[in-house]
């Protein structure tokens, strides 16, 4: 049977387990002698893991994690070596810069959505769902219903799709927003008071 192809990610991910094993070791102070004794694996079998002239194995790993109390996937690494980053991909949708930050379809949709100064005609729609806003910069304009309000960055908005409802700039410059949309019902618990266009923006007080 041929071996491992050192360059493929579980070779990689192998290739770490020493190291990480003597930082979580030296980080706790415990000597290789005293691992040796709780584990019950020899003192030059610990020092030939943290080297990498080991490779490691349950037999090897479980005995570890439980003298460290650490969860198993610590010592492999295994958030460590995965890409935690959301690979987005913009699109434009209605003259708007559309940024998904959920990649896969589910009861809860998030995305920043990028809205141009120019923007600012109301033109509502209604749909089912549940929908929270948060305004990173600019300043956006929301229409719900009877409503019509203005929030400013640091502050946030939620409704239900099902009123007629319209979001975008207030004209001066672009919007930033991020955005989260769920079934209908399932509130966010983060609300924004209704106010006059008139009156300045000024966060809400819980009810």
């Amino acid at each position: 049977m041929g071996g491992m192809d050192e360059h493929s990610p579980i070779a990689a991910t192998l290739a770490q387990v020493g190291p990480r094993l003597k930082r979580i070791r030296t980080k706790r102070g415990v000597s290789l002698s005293a691992l040796a004794e709780a584990t019950g694996i020899s003192k030059s079998t610990l020092s030939r893991l943290e080297t990498g002239q080991r490779r490691p194995s349950l037999e090897l790993l479980l005995p570890i994690a439980q003298a460290h109390q650490v969860p198993l996937d610590e010592l492999v690494g295994a958030p460590a070596t995965g890409d935690p980053r959301v690979h987005a991909k913009p699109r434009v949708h209605n003259g708007r810069t559309v940024v998904p930050l959920t990649p896969h379809p589910g009861p809860l949709q998030a995305w920043k959505s990028i809205i141009p100064a120019g923007q600012n005609r109301p033109d509502p729609c209604t749909h089912e769902g549940y929908e929270w806003l948060y305004v990173l910069s600019g300043r956006l304009r929301l229409i719900v219903a009877e409503h019509d309000i203005v929030l400013e960055p640091g502050e946030a908005a939620e409704f239900d799709t099902r009123l007629p409802h319209w979001f975008g700039s207030t004209g001066e410059t672009p919007v930033e927003v991020l955005n989260l949309l769920g079934r209908q019902g399932e509130r966010m618990h983060v609300r924004a008071k209704p106010r006059a266009r008139s009156e300045p923006a000024k966060p809400a007080p819980e009810t």
